[in-house]
C-alpha cells in the first residue's frame, strides 16, 4: 500500500482508522472547526517557509485541484540537484513511503528536516511523524543531519512587525527521532500486515485508550455504538484511563456502576444516583441563599466573547491569546425590575481590546455588582487587558473585584438536576430551569449558536461582502445577548427557588 506520513501517524493509534478511512469514511461525522483549523495550518506554514530567507516551494496542482505528487516529487529532485537551500513541501516517494517535509534546509553537512505544527510545544505524536519522514528521506538517500520542530513561542509579544526569529522556536528533535528510528519498519510492517488480513471485511476491535490519544478518533462515535446510554464514559470528570479500566472490568451502564460501586468522588455518585434511580432535582436552599447574598442590585450581567489567533496580529498580543471582541450587558436596577441592554462588537481589521475597554468602563459604573458566570474567564481576560492597557488599569480592576460569579450554585451543586449529566454549563443550565422557552433557545439563533462558531466568525468577517458582514455582525450580536438574557433568568430561578 502507498503510506504517507499521516496515514502512518494515524495507523500507529489504530490501524482501523485507515481501514474506516478506506471503507467507511462516511462514519466520521463532519468537523465544523475544520476550515478554521485548516486556515491556521496555513497562516502558521506560508510564515515558516520565510525563516531560513529565500526558499522554493514546490507545490503542484491538478486540474481538479488536487496535489499532483508526482510532479512535486520532480521538483524536489531539481532543486536539490541546484542546490536550492530551503524546500517547503520537498516531496519523496520510496518502496510506497511518501512524506512531504515542510521545510527542507540545507545545512554545511548535509539536510535538516523542519516540520512545523501551530501548536506552542512539541507533543509526543510529533516524534512518530518526524521518525517517519528521517526514515524515508534516508531510505532516498539524503544526509539527513538534523531533524527539527518548528513550533510557535508563547512568550513571543509582537511589538510593530513580526520578528519570525522570536515568533517561532526550533527545537531540535534529532536525538529523539533517530533513537526511535529502529521501530519504524516494524511499525509499518506492522500497519500493511493488520489491513492485508482485513481486506474488505469489517475489522473487530473494541474502543480502548486509543480512541482518545493522541487525537479523539473520529469513528468514536461508530465503534462505541454499542455503549448504553448513560454509560460509564458519561461520569463527569472521571478520567479517560479510568473509564476505560471499569469498562474493560464489566461496569459500563450506569447500573454496573450502581451495582459493583468503583472509586467515585461525591459528586459523580450523585450524578450515578440522579439519572440510574430518576430522581427530583436536588435544591439546598441554605446554600443557594448563601450565594444569593453576594448578589446584590444594581446587577450587571456581563459576557466576554474572545478568538484565538496563532499569529499574534495587534501590537501586545501573544500567539493564542484569548483577545475579547465582543460584549454583552444587561442591566438590572432592582429585583424583577425592567432589563436594560448594552454591547460592544469590534472591528475584525483593528485591535478591539482598548474600544471595548473604553465602552465597558463607562458602562459599569463604580461599586456594581457585575455578575458573570465563571468568574475565572472573565477575570482573567480583563487582568490581561489591564496588564495591556495600563492607562485603564485602574478602571478595569475596578470591574474586576466586582465581579461575581453566578455558576457557584450550580459548581457547588447546592441545585442539581439529572438533565446537567454532571455537568454546569449555562447551555445546560438555562434548559434545565427554563424548559420549553423558544426565545431561550441556542438552536433557535441564526448563524452562531455557540462560542466556538462566534470565535471563528468574528475573524472571518474580513472575507465577506458589506451585506454579509452585517448579517453576521447581527447573528453574533444576538448570540452574545442570549448569553447574559440567560443569566438573568437563571437568577430569577434560584430566587424561586429560596
Amino acid at each position: 500500500m502507498n503510506l504517507s506520513k499521516s496515514k502512518y501517524v494515524r495507523g500507529l493509534q489504530c490501524p482501523k482508522i485507515l481501514w474506516m478511512d478506506k471503507y467507511m469514511p462516511e462514519q466520521a461525522p463532519e468537523n465544523p472547526n475544520l476550515e478554521a483549523i485548516f486556515a491556521t495550518g496555513n497562516m502558521v506554514g506560508d510564515l515558516s517557509m520565510q525563516y531560513f530567507g529565500d526558499f522554493v516551494e514546490v507545490t503542484e496542482l491538478k486540474e481538479d485541484g488536487k496535489l499532483d505528487l508526482g510532479k512535486m516529487i520532480e521538483r524536489t529532485k531539481e532543486e536539490i540537484e541546484k542546490g536550492t537551500n530551503n524546500i517547503c513541501e520537498a516531496s519523496f516517494s520510496e518502496g510506497g513511503l511518501y512524506c512531504a517535509v515542510d521545510i527542507l534546509h540545507k545545512n554545511p553537512y548535509g539536510w535538516d528536516i523542519i516540520e512545523v505544527k501551530s501548536s506552542t510545544g512539541v507533543h509526543p505524536v510529533y516524534y512518530e511523524d518526524m521518525t517517519y519522514q528521517l526514515y524515508v528521506l534516508r531510505k532516498a538517500g539524503l544526509n539527513i543531519t538534523g531533524v527539527y520542530n518548528m513550533h510557535l513561542n508563547s512568550n513571543y509579544v509582537r511589538k510593530g512587525e513580526l520578528d519570525l526569529k522570536q515568533l517561532f522556536v526550533l527545537e531540535d528533535c534529532t536525538e529523539i527521532c533517530t533513537f526511535k528510528l529502529a521501530d519504524v519498519q516494524d511499525n509499518i510492517d506492522n500497519i500493511v500486515d493488520y489491513l492485508d488480513k482485513t481486506g474488505d471485511v469489517e475489522p473487530v476491535k473494541d474502543i480502548d485508550m486509543c480512541c482518545e490519544e493522541p487525537y479523539k478518533c473520529a469513528y468514536y462515535d461508530y465503534c462505541s455504538r454499542h455503549l448504553p446510554s448513560p454509560s460509564v464514559f458519561d461520569i463527569n470528570r472521571l478520567k479517560k484511563a479510568k473509564k476505560y479500566e471499569y469498562y474493560h472490568n464489566g461496569i459500563v451502564s450506569f447500573e454496573d456502576v450502581f451495582m459493583k460501586a468503583p472509586k467515585l468522588s461525591d459528586k459523580q455518585w450523585m450524578q450515578v444516583d440522579a439519572e440510574y434511580k430518576n430522581l427530583p432535582p436536588h435544591i439546598d436552599k441554605l446554600g443557594i441563599k448563601s450565594c444569593l447574598e453576594q448578589y446584590t442590585y444594581p446587577i450587571y450581567y456581563l459576557d466576554f466573547e474572545t478568538y484565538q489567533q496563532p499569529v499574534p496580529m495587534f501590537d501586545d498580543s501573544r500567539p493564542y491569546q484569548q483577545i475579547p471582541f465582543q460584549y454583552s450587558l444587561h442591566i438590572q436596577y432592582e429585583k424583577g425590575g425592567e432589563l436594560e441592554h448594552r454591547e460592544f462588537l469590534g472591528d475584525p481589521t483593528k485591535d478591539p481590546r482598548r474600544a471595548l475597554c473604553e465602552q465597558m468602563c463607562h458602562d459599569i459604573p463604580k461599586d456594581a455588582c457585575v455578575l458573570v458566570y465563571n468568574e475565572s474567564f472573565e477575570k482573567t481576560r480583563i487582568r490581561e487587558m489591564a496588564a495591556d492597557l495600563p492607562d485603564l488599569a485602574e478602571d478595569l480592576m475596578r470591574i474586576h473585584d466586582s465581579i461575581k460569579d453566578l455558576m457557584l450554585p450550580f459548581q457547588k451543586k447546592y441545585f442539581y438536576s439529572k438533565e446537567l449529566e454532571g455537568r454546569y454549563t449555562i447551555k445546560l443550565v438555562l434548559p434545565t430551569l427554563c424548559p420549553n422557552d423558544p426565545e431561550l433557545d441556542y438552536h433557535n439563533l441564526d448563524g452562531i449558536h455557540n462560542g466556538g462558531e462566534a470565535m471563528n466568525a468574528y475573524p472571518d468577517l474580513v472575507n465577506h461582502t458589506p451585506e454579509e458582514q452585517a448579517i453576521i455582525r447581527k447573528n453574533l450580536l444576538a448570540y452574545c445577548k442570549l448569553d447574559t438574557l440567560a443569566m438573568v433568568k437563571v437568577l430569577e430561578k434560584l430566587y424561586d427557588m429560596c
